[in-house]
C-alpha cells in the first residue's frame, strides 16, 4: 500500500512545484524508484542552492524512501517552521510519518490537512491511505470515494480502492464473515476485471468455505497466460482434495508438473513439485511419494517445504514421531511459519500428548489471529474432552420369544487430559412372551482412566448389578480392568480382565450366571490398506463351565471418504461342558464369512454406517448352515453440542442361548455435551 502512497503523492509534486528543469533528473530519478541517486542528485543540487523549497523537498523525500523515514522526518519539520501554511510543505511532511509507520500521528495530521483543504486530491487520498493503514478499511473506503469524486478514474486512487477492499475481505475472513468478504472481493471487478490478486483471495475464501465448484471456476478466470496456469492447476488440485476427489486432484497436480518444467519461475515451479507431492500423499501412493519428496531433498535440501512433506508423509503414515521432528526443524528456522506451528499441534495432538497440543494451536492463533483450521483443531480437542451425557434406549426381540427393552445413560467427565471418570447406569426389562416371566436389572457403575504416558492408558470400572424376578433379588459386583496401548505405529493392544453377569433373558438371569473374561484384542494396520484383528477371551463361569473363543479379522480399506472396507472373520467358540439345555455352549463351534461396510456423509451435518455379513457356521460336526447379519445407524449432529441418531441390527449367528437363533435390536440415542469445553480448558488456555 505505501507504494501506492509514494506514487500518488510524488504525481501531485510533480504536477506542482517540480517544474524546473535544472533538477528534471533528479525528478526522473525519484520517479523511477531510484532513491539512492536522488538523495545524491538533490544534496548536491542544494550545495549550490541551500534555500530552493522544491529541492529541499525532493532531498527530503529521497531521503525518506530511501530508508530514513526518521531523517526525512526532522527535515521536512525544519521546512514546516520555515512554511507553515505551504501545502506541498505539509503534504510531504505528513507523508513522512507513514514512510516511519507512525500512521496514528499521520491520522491526526491529515485529518486537519483535509478540513483545511476539503478539495484537495493529494490530502484527501493521503488521508484515505493513512486510514488503510490503521485497518480502518470502511472509513477509508469512504474518503476515497470522496477522492475519486474529485478526479473520477484517477488510477492510483482505484488502486488504493482495490488494496482497501483486499484489505477489509481479510479482515472479514478472520471475523469468519465470508460471505461478506466474498462480496467486497467482488466489487474490485467492477474497476478491474479479473484481477490476479483479487482472484486469488476470492478462490482462497471459496476453499476455505469448501465451496469447491466456486474455487474452480475462479482459479479458471486466472488462468490467462502459461505461469497463471499452472498457479490455477495448482490451486484446482488442492479444491478437488478439498472436494473429496483425490484422484482428480493428482491428474490436476500431473499436468502442472508437466507444464512447468518449461517455465522459468523457481518459485513457482516449488509449489508446484510441492502440490504434487501432496497429491501423491493424498491418494496414499507413500511409496512413490517418499521418493519423489527424497528426490527433491536431493534437489533443494531440506527446505522447509520439503520438512513440511516429510511431516505430512509420515502423519498420513503414521510416523507420528519422525512428523514431530520435521515440525521443530521447520520452526527453528521460521517460528512463525504456518505449516510448523498448525503441523506440530497436530503432530502433538496424535501423540496423545494433550496439553501441548493445546499450547501448540494456541501459539498457532497468536501468529495467525482466527484462522480457522487452527480453531478448528481446538474444537476437535475439545470435542474429545469435555463432559457429556449420552443416552440409549433400545428394543430387542428374538425367535425364542424373548424382549428386552433397556436404557443406558453414561456420563463422561475427563478431569484433565490424562484422567477421565464416567458414570453408568443401565436399566433392562427382559420377558418371555410364551411363560411370561419377567426380570429386570439395575446396572450402575463408576469409571477411571488414567494415562500413564501418552498412548498408554488403564481404565478401571466397578460396580453393582442388581437382578430381581419372580419375586427374588440378588446383587453381584461387576468389574472390568484393561490396559489399553500402542506398541508400534499402527498397531492397538488391549489386556483386560472383566467380571460380569449373564443378563441377555430371564432364564439366564434366575441362574445367576457370573462370568470372568480374560482378553486380549490386538489390532495390524498397514498403509496399503490391509488390517488384521484379533480377540483372544478364555471365560471362567460360576457353574463351573469354561469358555473359549477366538475372533480374528483380515479386513482391507478400499475407500476413505466414503468408508468401504470389506474382508474375511474367522470365530471358533469352546465351552468345556456342554449344558445345552440351559445355554448354547458346544464343544466346538465354528463360523467363517465376509463381511463388508460403508460409512460415510449423506449431508453436511449427518452421518450413516452400514455393516453387513454372511457366510457359514457350524456346531460341533453337525451341518454347516448359512448366517447373516447387518448393523446400520444414522447420525445427525443438531448442534456443536448436540447430537443424535438411531440403530438397528439383526443377526442369525448362534448366541450365548441357542443355534438357529434369530435376533433383532432397535435403538435411540443421544449425545448431549455439558460444556463447550473441557473443564480443565481455562487452565490450559491460560499457559
Amino acid at each position: 500500500m505505501k507504494r501506492f502512497i509514494n506514487i500518488i503523492i510524488l504525481g501531485i509534486a510533480a504536477n506542482g512545484v517540480f517544474a524546473q528543469s535544472p533538477m528534471d533528473e533528479g525528478f526522473q530519478l525519484l520517479e523511477k524508484g531510484d532513491f539512492s541517486k536522488a538523495e545524491i542528485f538533490f544534496d548536491d543540487f542544494l550545495k549550490d542552492h541551500p534555500d530552493n523549497k522544491t529541492a529541499q523537498i525532493c532531498y527530503g523525500r529521497a531521503v525518506g524512501l530511501n530508508g530514513n523515514p526518521n531523517k526525512a522526518n526532522t527535515l521536512f519539520n525544519v521546512l514546516m517552521t520555515q512554511h507553515p501554511d505551504d501545502y506541498e510543505v505539509r503534504i510531504n511532511y505528513y507523508e513522512s510519518f507513514l514512510w516511519g509507520k507512525q500512521y496514528k500521528a499521520a491520522e491526526k495530521l491529515y485529518a486537519g490537512l483535509v478540513e483545511d483543504y476539503p478539495n484537495k486530491f493529494g490530502a484527501i487520498l493521503g488521508y484515505a491511505n493513512t486510514l488503510s493503514n490503521l485497518q480502518k478499511y470502511d472509513e477509508a473506503l469512504t474518503w476515497i470515494e470522496k477522492a475519486l469524486l474529485l478526479q473520477p478514474g484517477n488510477p492510483s486512487a482505484l488502486i488504493s480502492k482495490k488494496y482497501m477492499n483486499l484489505g477489509l475481505a481479510n479482515t472479514l475472513v478472520q471475523t469468519q464473515d465470508y460471505d461478506g468478504a466474498k462480496i467486497k472481493l467482488k466489487t474490485i471487478f467492477n474497476d478491474f476485471e479479473n484481477d490476479r490478486e483479487t482472484l486469488l483471495n476470492l478462490a482462497n475464501v471459496f476453499l476455505i468455505t469448501k465451496e469447491v465448484d466456486s474455487a474452480k471456476a475462479t482459479y479458471r478466470r486466472l488462468a490467462i497466460n502459461a505461469k497463471d496456469s499452472i498457479v490455477a492447476l495448482n490451486g484446482i488440485a488442492l479444491a478437488e482434495h478439498i472436494g473429496e476427489k483425490d484422484k482428480e486432484a493428482l491428474k490436476v497436480s500431473v499436468l502442472a508438473k508437466n507444464k512447468v518444467s518449461s517455465i522459468s519461475d523457481s518459485e513457482l515451479r516449488e509449489k508446484t513439485y510441492e502440490r504434487y507431492a501432496q497429491a501423491l500423499i493424498w491418494n496414499r501412493k507413500f511409496v512413490t511419494a517418499k521418493k519423489y519428496i527424497n528426490s527433491l531433498s536431493s534437489q533443494y535440501g531440506d527446505r522447509n517445504w520439503v520438512l513440511a512433506l516429510r511431516a505430512t508423509l509420515g502423519m498420513y503414515t503414521g510416523n507420528i514421531k519422525k512428523s514431530l521432528a520435521h515440525y521443530n526443524a521447520i520452526l527453528a528456522s521460521d517460528s512463525t511459519s504456518f505449516d510448523g506451528n498448525l503441523g506440530k499441534a497436530n503432530a502433538l495432538l496424535a501423540l496423545g500428548r494433550i496439553d501441548e497440543a493445546y499450547a501448540a494451536t494456541y501459539k498457532t492463533l497468536d501468529i495467525f489471529e482466527n484462522q480457522k483450521d487452527a480453531q478448528g483443531l481446538i474444537e476437535k480437542i475439545n470435542g474429545q474432552y469435555s463432559p457429556y451425557v449420552q443416552e440409549t434406549a433400545s428394543y430387542s426381540f428374538d425367535n425364542g420369544n424373548n424382549l428386552a427393552y433397556a436404557t443406558n445413560t453414561t456420563v463422561n467427565l475427563p478431569v484433565s487430559a490424562k484422567f477421565q471418570s464416567s458414570v453408568n447406569y443401565q436399566y433392562r426389562l427382559t420377558e418371555n412372551a410364551a411363560t411370561s416371566a419377567k426380570a429386570n436389572t439395575h446396572t450402575a457403575t463408576v469409571g477411571l482412566t488414567y494415562a500413564l504416558i501418552p498412548k498408554l492408558k488403564v481404565v478401571g470400572v466397578a460396580g453393582m448389578n442388581n437382578a430381581q424376578f419372580d419375586g427374588n433379588a440378588y446383587t453381584q459386583p461387576i468389574l472390568n480392568a484393561k490396559l489399553v496401548t500402542e506398541p508400534y505405529r499402527l498397531q492397538n493392544l488391549e489386556l483386560g480382565y472383566q467380571r460380569e453377569v449373564q443378563n441377555f433373558n430371564t432364564d439366564l438371569i434366575e441362574r445367576e450366571i457370573v462370568m470372568q473374561h480374560y482378553g486380549l484384542n490386538y489390532n495390524l494396520g498397514s498403509n496399503v490398506g490391509l488390517g488384521w484383528y484379533t480377540q483372544l477371551i478364555h471365560t471362567q463361569q460360576s457353574d463351573d463351565n469354561q469358555r473359549d473363543l477366538l475372533f480374528t479379522s483380515l479386513y482391507y480399506t478400499a475407500l476413505r471418504k466414503p468408508t468401504l472396507k470389506f474382508g474375511l472373520n474367522y470365530q471358533y467358540l469352546s465351552f468345556a461342558e456342554q449344558v445345552s439345555t440351559i445355554y448354547f455352549s458346544p464343544e466346538k463351534y465354528q463360523a467363517g464369512e465376509i463381511f463388508a461396510e460403508l460409512g460415510g456423509k449423506f449431508a453436511s451435518n449427518s452421518t450413516y454406517r452400514i455393516n453387513a455379513a454372511t457366510g457359514l457356521q457350524q456346531v460341533e460336526d453337525g451341518d454347516m448352515t448359512s448366517i447373516f447379519r447387518v448393523e446400520m445407524n444414522v447420525k445427525h449432529q443438531f448442534s456443536k453440542r448436540l447430537s443424535g441418531g438411531f440403530y438397528g441390527k439383526y443377526s442369525n449367528i448362534a448366541s450365548a442361548t441357542a443355534a438357529g437363533f434369530q435376533f433383532t435390536e432397535i435403538g435411540l440415542q443421544l449425545k448431549w455435551s455439558l460444556k463447550k469445553q473441557p473443564f480443565f480448558f481455562d487452565k490450559v488456555a491460560s499457559r
